[in-house]
């Protein structure tokens, strides 16, 4: 009997064939995540408030922390020879009323001498002609003397007028309603226009919160976008905002960007100078390639995924990008729809034929 003899391999391979590989293919869609940066909260609106002419503080009407309206009276300030100059300017309007009336009661004189003199020269030889000529020269003078005294008291009242509009800015009032953050006068002081600030105004019901964004996220900035935040003194709270403006420029230190964020306040928790925790949403402006974590192989030289082509293994190099999910994002030459192994190794080499 002739007994035929099949190497072991060849009967193994009989018995159990060869399992196709297990693949998988590059999937591709949007991918939108939220990355840490640090930000700075700023006022609204801020100014420092001093005196624009120089005078003694009178009295202080608000201190640190007090909430003020638009146009309430902060400060007044006393100016002794300011108050003397408007009251002399205020006599000069009364004589120069009393000459402009002395004028009109001289006109009203000469025009009555010039239609009674007129009048009787209608009668031939009663009147003389120069008399009646130089009546009314004398009217012409009379009537260039009230014009002349009218503008003379004009610019009188309007001296006057002057003197109390400077007369105002004695009162510090409000540029918009805030709350006073500093206070450094006190009654006595002599405050002027070369002074430090009297008081220190800032709006908090509405912030600013500025975030520098790096170069590499700057296309995913949508205005209008609402923006999570944190911050340390309220632990396990998460506040929002607006994405507002964008600087359009690049710290040339930084390579970021700085966007304002508006953030409501009306309950005042936040403050000026705290650095919150921005959520920032990074989106990326096309559809991101995504593929298992186990099709991606590292090595000393390179990273790279296995592509199934023609039925072998392709080495196709690849760049990580972000997790998502149980994916992570990729960036090399490979398109929507490739079959790659769903676990590579660089024990299959390239050019490997693949069941």
């Amino acid at each position: 009997m002739t007994v035929l003899r099949f190497p072991a391999v060849l009967l193994l391979a009989a018995v159990f064939p060869a399992e196709p590989a297990d693949t998988v293919k590059v999937s591709s869609r949007r991918l939108d995540r939220r990355i840490e940066l640090p930000g700075e909260f700023l006022p609204f609106q801020q100014v420092a408030l001093r005196a624009k002419i120089s005078g003694f503080v009178e009295q202080v009407h608000v201190d640190r922390g007090s909430q003020v309206r638009k146009d309430q009276l902060l400060v007044t300030l006393v100016a002794p020879e300011l108050t003397a100059r408007r009251l002399e300017a205020e006599a000069k309007v009364q004589a120069a009323d009393a000459r402009r009336a002395e004028a009109q009661a001289r006109l009203l004189a000469a025009e009555s001498t010039y239609s009674r003199l007129k009048a009787a020269s209608a009668t031939p030889g009663v009147v003389a002609g120069n008399d009646l000529v130089a009546a009314g020269k004398a009217v012409e003078a009379e009537r260039a003397q009230v014009q002349a005294a009218e503008g003379s008291a004009k610019a009188a009242r309007a001296a006057v007028e002057a003197l109390r509009k400077i007369e105002d800015y004695l009162a510090v009032t409000a540029p918009f309603d805030g709350i006073i953050t500093q206070r450094n006068v006190h009654p006595g002081a002599l405050a002027g226009p070369g002074s430090e600030p009297l008081l220190h105004l800032e709006q908090i019901s509405r912030l600013r919160l500025v975030v520098a964004v790096p170069e590499v996220e700057v296309a995913g900035i949508a205005r209008g976008a609402r923006v999570s935040f944190t911050v340390p003194a309220w632990p396990g709270t998460s506040f929002a905002g607006v994405i507002a403006r964008v600087a359009r420029s690049m710290d040339a230190r930084t390579r970021s960007m700085a966007v304002e964020l508006d953030v409501p306040n009306a309950d005042g928790r936040l403050a000026p100078g705290m650095f919150p925790t921005v959520l920032w949403p990074v989106r990326k402006p096309r559809p991101s390639l995504l593929v298992p974590a186990s099709s991606i192989v590292s090595t000393t030289e390179r990273t790279f995924v296995i592509r199934v082509r023609d039925g072998a293994a392709e080495w196709v190099n690849v760049t990580r990008g972000a997790p998502a999910g149980g994916l992570v994002e990729v960036f090399g030459p490979l398109a929507e729809g490739d079959v790659i192994l769903r676990r590579a190794s660089d024990e299959i080499r390239e050019g490997t034929k693949l069941p």
